[in-house]
Order: C-alpha cells, then structure tokens, then sequence
C-alpha cells in the first residue's frame, strides 16, 4: 500500500474552533472549554482513501496555529512547507469569514501548490447561524475547493472535510 505524509495547516481566527475540530477529528472527542492555542500544536492522525480506486494511506501532521494574529515572520515559518489548508470560520460571526481570505492568501503566497478547504464550523448553533451558503460558495469558488458546514462538537462533517483534504493531496 503506498503511503504519504502530509503536513496540514488549521487557519483562521481566534475562538472559530480549530482546536476543537482537531480533537474531534484526531480522538473523537469535544471539550466546551475554550483554551486559546499559544503558538502551535503538533497532531497526527492517518487515514486512508481511495483516490481512483487505489487505496492510499495518509499521515496528516495537523498544525494548529494560533488564531487572531497579524501574519508574522514566527507564522510564516510555521506554515512553510505545508501541503495543504483547512481555513476554518464561525458560521455565528460573520467577520471571521472574511479573515479566511486573508489567511488563504498569505498561506498560497508561501506554498502556493497547496490545497486548501474551507470549513464553517458551529452549525449545531442553528439559531445564531449568520453566513449563508452563497457567503460560503462565494468564497470557495474563489479558491477552487469546496467548504464544509461543521459542528466539532457534534463531529457533524468533521472527518468528511478532513478526508477531503487528505484525498486532495493525492
């Protein structure tokens, strides 16, 4: 079975979730609390997929970088050598969209062969949802992916919009 290692990168604003989709995706597990990332976080999880019928496994190095930042030299650095995004929104607060191309941008200018998806994140808050679908297709559009609407906390297309990703890159 052949085999790949990719390093994946969570961006987007403070409080959207990142953590949150990682731990439900990396150990299917969900904690309300909020604890902002400092810095970042190292996952891994691997999965397999079926790009054209062959079954391909595929080491995803999950980065979870801090949310809310001004692009840095230290983010830069970090991002380096990803193969692929995972641009993350709060479907509550519609501005946190907006960031997404931003985020998508600076990430594009420094690997600018990588993939990326979109996820809007929090649909189980179906009373407080803002952004529409054509918000979110707009945008997707604009960088030739698809998005998806996700909960972390019901793990509602969680692993959907990781796989993927994880199809993508190969």
């Amino acid at each position: 079975m052949t085999s790949f290692r990719k390093k994946i990168c969570l961006l987007g604003d403070y409080s959207v979730g990142k953590t949150s989709l990682i731990r439900r995706f990396v150990h299917n597990r969900f904690d309300d609390k909020y604890i902002s990332t400092i810095g970042v976080n190292v996952s891994r999880k691997t999965v397999s997929v079926s790009p054209a019928g062959n079954v391909v496994e595929v080491t995803m190095m999950i980065w979870d970088m801090a949310g809310g930042e001004e692009f840095s030299q230290m983010q830069g650095s970090y991002l380096r050598g990803a193969d692929g995004a995972i641009l993350v929104c709060d479907l509550t607060r519609a501005h946190t969209l907006e960031q997404l191309e931003t985020h998508a941008h600076n990430f594009l200018r420094i690997n600018p062969a990588s993939k990326l998806v979109i996820v809007a994140n929090k649909k189980d808050l179906v009373n407080q949802v803002l952004l529409t679908g054509d918000q979110l297709d707009t945008l997707a559009v604009a960088f030739d992916t698809r998005y998806f609407r996700t909960s972390a906390k019901t793990g509602d297309e969680v692993e959907s919009a990781f796989r993927f990703l994880a199809q993508l890159l190969v």
